[in-house]
């Protein structure tokens, strides 16, 4: 992944996938958006696709959600063939699997932790959740993992 420039995180879901994007430096990461799946329909990937122009993105992240066991399951192949189209459809960008088991519950767990309400806002719990993935690889990537 280049050393400089936004990247971008993709939480994949089947109804809602959360986007979030680092800063230039890849420090600190920020809830983008979230694009929504109807039932029966494709992948957004032109909504993605212009995203990523539009940020000037230079490596995408896709959460690998893997079981409690550390294994794949239908989720993770999901998220696999996702990031695979991506790649295909993103040109030279690297798009790199990164695990992401949990980061919706803790997400839901800081907001109720904080005295928010999480009913109707799930848009904004996948963003964050995609959030909490990016900066756990960007951490991850400077050494600096905060367990």
């Amino acid at each position: 992944m280049k050393e400089s420039g936004r990247i971008l995180a993709v939480d994949w879901g089947e109804r809602r996938i959360g986007l979030a994007l680092s800063d230039e430096t890849q420090t600190l990461a920020q809830p983008l958006t979230t694009l929504t799946r109807r039932a029966g329909k494709r992948f957004p990937m032109q909504q993605l696709l212009e995203l990523i122009t539009k940020h000037d993105v230079v490596g995408i992240i896709v959460g690998l959600p893997l079981d409690a066991a550390g294994t794949e399951g239908d989720a993770a192949h999901a998220a696999r063939a996702l990031a695979d189209d991506i790649k295909r459809r993103a040109g030279e960008l690297e798009v790199t699997m990164w695990d992401e088991r949990m980061t919706t519950a803790r997400v839901l767990a800081t907001v109720r932790e904080m005295g928010g309400k999480t009913r109707g806002r799930k848009e904004d719990v996948d963003a964050m959740a995609a959030a909490l993935l990016l900066q756990h690889y960007l951490d991850a990537k400077r050494g600096s993992a905060i367990e």
